[in-house]
């Protein structure tokens, strides 16, 4: 029998690198070569630690099977100060571009921080009852696939061309709500299945015109919005084509000429609070 020193280690470890997905208590019994009370004495232990200190919620799922999933999440403090600290950076003078774009392809380029800002935005579509993670080429597919994979759900990417080696599209004509210029959006026919539920995800919107966009693809599909995520949105765009929407970071101003730049944290933590995990943590521990 393995000590349980060991399986605690290695239990943490395959629930960590595996974020919710459904594991087998009786492989791990096997593998220990343990008693499924033992596991779940262990499990005991591991969901007062990881809980109490923040990390995320543990479940279990009983009947014959039986499983554990580790769901990975964010406290409400430390989503606040990751967002704070995002803001102080996007406030640089130095990202200011024409147009009133911020230059954020340093921050997409760094895997520890889209791999943060995929997990706060896991933890607030927790529950969203979401079975696909979509986004538009360029900038949002790494956030879309930091997303999905702590949600452990698939990715499809929206072209603005078609490639050919991807089989058969569906394209839509969509208007750009900032420029008003008639553009095209396309996804492959295999890429969604009738009635999924699609979280839709992008790097910055102004107007929301290609959300709308992609919210129009979901209704050729006969797919269902299961929420909408932005990193960055414009606090000056004028009408919206969007409304339900949430955003980690929102830009207030940009004054070109002195390059003076004003973000704040946007609407994310104030409509998801109660998706963050509590934490009993002490500076002691």
């Amino acid at each position: 029998m393995v000590k349980r020193s060991f399986r605690l280690v290695d239990l943490t470890y395959q629930l960590a690198s595996r974020p919710n997905q459904v594991l087998n208590l009786g492989h791990f019994a096997e593998k220990y070569q343990t008693a499924k009370s033992s596991i779940s004495e262990d499990l005991a232990i591991m969901k007062a630690v990881l809980e109490g200190q923040g990390h995320g919620r543990l479940q279990t799922m009983t009947g014959a099977a039986g499983g554990v999933r580790f769901e990975p999440a964010m406290t409400l403090d430390a989503a606040r100060k990751w967002t704070d600290e995002v803001c102080r950076k996007l406030s640089d003078p130095e990202r200011v571009l024409p147009g009133g774009y911020l230059y954020m392809s340093d921050l997409f380029g760094d895997p520890e921080f889209v791999f943060a800002l995929g997990r706060l935005l896991a933890t607030g579509f927790a529950r969203s009852g979401a079975e696909v993670v979509m986004t538009i080429e360029m900038k949002g597919i790494p956030l879309a696939y930091a997303l999905a994979y702590y949600l452990h759900l698939p990715v499809v990417v929206v072209r603005r061309d078609q490639q050919i080696v991807e089989g058969s599209f569906v394209s839509i004509n969509y208007v750009s709500g900032s420029r008003r210029q008639v553009q095209t959006m396309s996804l492959p026919r295999r890429s969604l299945t009738e009635g999924a539920r699609v979280l839709i995800v992008d790097d910055f919107m102004k107007a929301g015109g290609t959300l709308h966009g992609m919210l129009g693809l979901l209704k050729e599909f006969r797919a269902e919005p299961a929420g909408i995520a932005v990193f960055v949105e414009s606090a000056n765009a004028g009408v919206r084509l969007v409304k339900d929407y949430v955003s980690v970071a929102r830009l207030e101003g940009i004054d070109e000429q002195s390059g003076s730049v004003r973000v704040v944290p946007g609407n994310l933590l104030e409509q998801m609070s109660d998706a963050f995990v509590e934490s009993d943590r002490t500076e002691s521990e």
